[in-house]
């Protein structure tokens, strides 16, 4: 844990969005690297008002048991990673999902 799932308008490169979302959760200290998971979905389509500037949306989801200030310390963690890749008229937006612990199954195989 964390998922992050990086939604994007499709100009702009996934590799450098994964790195800078791994990176601003790892910063926050708050999960071990190997279980920070990243994944981008690009978008040829989308509105944003009346403009068509490019867009970065992060859902981070996390296992319920974390304080709101640790949720949006993450939240500011990412958001100001991804502010670092200087990527011009393009909205950064941020969010941290729980998930509730006793619903959550997971196996690896």
């Amino acid at each position: 844990m964390p998922h992050c799932i990086i939604e994007h308008s499709k100009n702009l490169e996934p590799a450098k969005l994964i790195d800078a979302v791994y990176q601003g959760a790892r910063k926050s200290n708050l999960f071990e690297d190997d279980d920070i998971k990243s994944r981008t979905m690009g978008f040829d389509y989308y509105q944003s008002g009346s403009t068509k500037n490019s867009f970065v949306h992060v859902t981070t989801k996390i296992l319920s048991g974390r304080n709101l200030e640790q949720r949006a310390m993450l939240s500011r963690s990412i958001l100001s990673e991804l502010e670092s890749l200087n990527i011009q008229s393009t909205s950064l937006t941020v969010e941290v999902v729980e998930i509730e612990r006793t619903s959550y199954a997971k196996v690896v195989t």
